[in-house]
C-alpha cells in the first residue's frame, strides 16, 4: 500500500461533490444530501453559486401532482384558442437546469418513478387530458433528505440515478475548506480515462460490492469532471481516487479486503537478497493504481454503512415507519389524480380537472348549437371529475401474551415494557396498542386499543398470571379485536408471545390434542384475514410448536429467549415497518 490514507472529511467531500455536480449536472444525474440543517443550506448555496447564471433552477413542491410535474392541458389557453394546448410541467420548465426536491424521503414511489424516467430519457412524454406531446427535460436533481433513521430514505428509483450520496448528519462545522475555485474547460474537453484507470474503477466497484453499471458510469464521468475542475484535459490518478471516494464508496455493500500496512511492519525484518533488491529497484513492489484507489475508497466508506454491512442489514426506501395501509379517502390526505364521476355522497367536484376535460370540446359543442349560440363554457356529464385523496391509516399493535405457567410474570413484564415504549412514540406514529392475556380457561382483554400512556400504566399495574395455556381462546380474541380494528379504519398488527404449547381447548377443558387442533384452527382463521404480525418465542430454547404456530398464522417467527422490553420493542417495530403493506 502507499501509506496511511488521509482522514475522511465528509464536509470537504460534500463540497467537492457539489462542485463536480455543478460542472456536469445532467451527466452526473444529481446529488443526494442527507441531514437537514445549516450545513446543508450552506452547501446548497455553494452549489447555486457554482451553476451558470442563466441555468434554470426549480424547487419542486413535496406534494406535486402529475399535471404540475409532467405537464397538462392549459385550460385558459385551450378555451381561448379553441383547441387543446399543452402546458409545460415543472420538469420541462427546468430543461437544461437543476431541480431541487425538498423532503425527498416522502416522495411517493409513483412520482419518483416518473422523475427517474425523465432522468434516463432527458425528455417528458405527456399523454393525458386529450393532449399528447414530448418535451425536452435534461435536468440534474438535488435530493434534500430530512429522514431520520434507516427507514426514512428517498425512493431507490432516485438514489440509484444520482451520482453523489452525501451524509451531512454528523457535520457540526460550517468551515468549508478552500478548494479549487474555477475551471477553464468543460468535462467534454477531457479525454476518456485509459484502460488502467477504467480497470481500477471496475476493480474497486467489485471489491466494494457495487453491482450497478450506472454507478461505474457515474464514476467515469466524475473522474472527467474532476480533471476539468482542475483545467486538465487528461484524467490522472487523483481524479480516479476522487471518483471512487465520492461515487463508489457510499454505495458499498461489503467491506473490501485491503492489505494492512501495519501487518507488514510487524513481520520480522530480514536482510534483502540481491535479487529482491534488484526487483525493488525496478519498482515491482509499488502498489498498483487499483490498490491505491481501493484503499482510498475503503477509507471513505461512512461509519454507518460499515455498521450496516457488519449487521448484514441492507434496507430499502422508507414507507414511513409505524404507518398503516394506504387507503383512498374523499376528504383528506395526499391528493391523487381526479377520476370521472358524479359529485355527491361525499365526493367533491374537481373543478380544474373538469374544465380540463371540457376544454378540448368547446369549439365542436359551440358549432352544434349554431352561430348565434352564447359564448359560455359547455360542460357535459362525461366531463365531470371528482377529487380523490390517499391517506395512511393508523396502526394498532395487539399484544397477545401467554400468561400461563411459571414464566408468565416475566413475559407480561416484557410485554408491559414494550407497550410503554411504543406508547411513548404513539403521537409520532399515530399508533395504538392493546394487550390480551390468555391463561387458565380463557383470554382477557387487559388493555383495549389506546394511545394513552397513563391509561396503559393504570391497566397494567397488576397483571394476572399462572394456570393452563388456552392458546385458541387468545387467538380467537386477537382475531376478533383485529377485525374490529379494521372496521374502524386502522391496521392491526398482532404480536403473539408464547412457546406455542397449548394445553387448554377452546371450551376451557384441558387436553393437549384438542387444544392443539383448536389453536391451529384459530390461527388459520386469522391467516385468512391477511393480518400481519409476528410470533415471539421467548422460551429458553426455540420450540417447534411456536414455529408451527407462526406458519399457520402466516406470520414471522422470532425467537427471543433472553429479550428485554427494549429488545422486544425494537424487534416488533422493525418487523411492523416491513410487514405492513405499503
Amino acid at each position: 500500500m502507499s501509506g496511511p490514507e488521509p482522514a475522511h472529511d465528509p464536509l470537504a467531500d460534500a463540497l467537492t461533490a457539489a462542485r463536480l455536480f455543478a460542472l456536469d449536472p445532467h451527466g452526473l444525474g444529481g446529488l443526494w444530501l442527507r441531514g437537514a440543517g445549516p450545513v446543508r443550506d450552506a452547501l446548497v448555496d455553494q452549489l447555486k453559486a457554482g451553476l451558470p447564471d442563466n441555468m434554470p433552477l426549480r424547487r419542486m413542491p413535496a406534494t406535486i401532482d402529475d399535471g404540475r410535474l409532467l405537464g397538462a392541458l392549459n385550460i385558459s389557453a385551450s378555451l381561448g384558442a379553441g383547441r387543446a394546448v399543452l402546458q409545460k410541467g415543472l420538469l420541462a420548465e427546468a430543461d437544461g437546469g437543476v431541480v431541487i426536491a425538498p423532503m425527498a424521503e416522502r416522495l411517493p414511489e409513483a412520482i419518483a418513478g416518473r422523475i427517474g424516467q425523465v432522468l434516463d430519457w432527458h425528455a417528458v412524454q405527456v399523454e393525458r387530458d386529450g393532449v399528447a406531446g414530448t418535451m425536452q427535460a435534461a435536468i440534474g436533481l438535488v435530493l434534500l433528505d430530512d429522514g431520520c433513521g434507516e427507514e426514512e430514505r428517498p425512493p431507490s428509483a432516485l438514489t440509484e440515478r444520482v451520482a453523489f450520496h452525501c451524509d451531512l448528519t454528523g457535520i457540526a462545522s460550517l468551515d468549508f475548506p478552500q478548494v479549487r475555485r474555477k475551471t477553464a474547460i468543460g468535462p467534454a474537453q477531457v479525454a476518456e480515462p485509459d484502460a488502467d484507470a477504467l480497470r481500477a474503477l471496475a476493480g474497486t466497484a467489485t471489491a466494494l460490492g457495487v453491482g450497478s453499471a450506472r454507478a461505474l458510469l457515474f464514476a467515469v464521468r466524475a473522474a472527467r469532471a474532476s480533471a476539468a475542475l482542475d483545467a486538465r484535459k487528461t484524467v490522472e490518478e487523483e481524479d480516479i481516487i476522487v471518483a471512487a471516494r465520492l461515487v463508489l464508496a457510499p454505495r458499498a455493500t461489503r467491506i473490501p479486503a485491503v492489505d494492512a500496512p501495519e501487518q507488514a511492519e510487524q513481520e520480522t525484518p530480514r536482510e534483502p537478497q540481491e535479487s529482491e533488491a534488484h526487483d525493488q529497484d525496478a519498482g515491482e513492489d509499488l502498489p498498483s493504481l487499483e490498490d491505491m484507489v481501493l484503499a482510498a475508497a475503503a477509507a471513505s466508506v461512512p461509519p454507518d454503512i460499515l455498521n450496516r454491512i457488519g449487521d448484514g442489514v441492507q434496507r430499502g426506501a422508507s414507507r414511513g415507519g409505524g404507518a398503516g395501509k394506504r387507503r383512498k379517502s374523499q376528504l383528506r390526505g395526499r391528493p391523487l389524480a381526479a377520476r370521472p364521476g358524479m359529485p355527491g355522497g361525499g365526493s367533491r367536484l374537481a373543478l380544474i380537472d373538469t374544465l380540463r376535460a371540457a376544454a378540448p370540446w368547446q369549439t365542436l359543442r359551440r358549432e352544434e348549437e349554431g352561430e348565434n349560440a352564447p359564448r359560455r363554457i359547455r360542460i357535459r356529464r362525461p366531463d365531470l371529475r371528482i377529487r380523490r385523496f390517499e391517506e395512511r391509516s393508523g396502526t394498532v399493535t395487539i399484544f397477545a401474551v401467554d400468561a400461563s405457567g411459571s414464566s408468565a410474570l416475566a413475559r407480561l413484564a416484557e410485554a408491559k415494557g414494550a407497550i410503554e415504549l411504543m406508547l411513548a412514540q404513539a403521537y409520532v406514529k399515530r399508533a395504538q396498542v392493546a394487550l390480551i392475556a390468555f391463561r387458565g380457561e380463557g383470554a382477557e382483554l387487559l388493555l383495549p386499543p389506546t394511545r394513552s400512556l397513563t391509561r396503559a400504566r393504570r391497566a397494567l399495574a397488576e397483571l394476572p398470571g399462572g394456570g393452563g395455556t388456552p392458546l385458541a381462546a387468545g387467538l380467537d380474541m386477537a382475531g376478533a379485536l383485529g377485525a374490529l380494528v379494521e372496521t374502524r379504519g386502522r391496521t392491526p398488527f398482532l404480536v403473539t408471545l408464547t412457546d406455542g404449547k397449548a394445553n387448554v381447548g377452546r371450551d376451557g377443558k384441558p387436553g393437549r390434542k384438542q387444544a392443539r387442533e383448536d389453536s391451529e384452527a384459530a390461527a388459520k382463521r386469522i391467516a385468512v384475514t391477511g393480518m400481519a404480525g409476528v410470533v415471539v418465542d421467548i422460551s429458553p430454547r426455540a420450540q417447534p410448536e411456536a414455529t408451527e404456530l407462526a406458519a399457520a398464522l402466516r406470520m414471522d417467527y422470532l425467537p427471543l429467549p433472553r429479550a428485554d422490553a427494549a429488545a422486544l420493542h425494537g424487534a416488533v417495530d422493525a418487523l411492523q415497518d416491513r410487514a405492513v403493506p405499503a
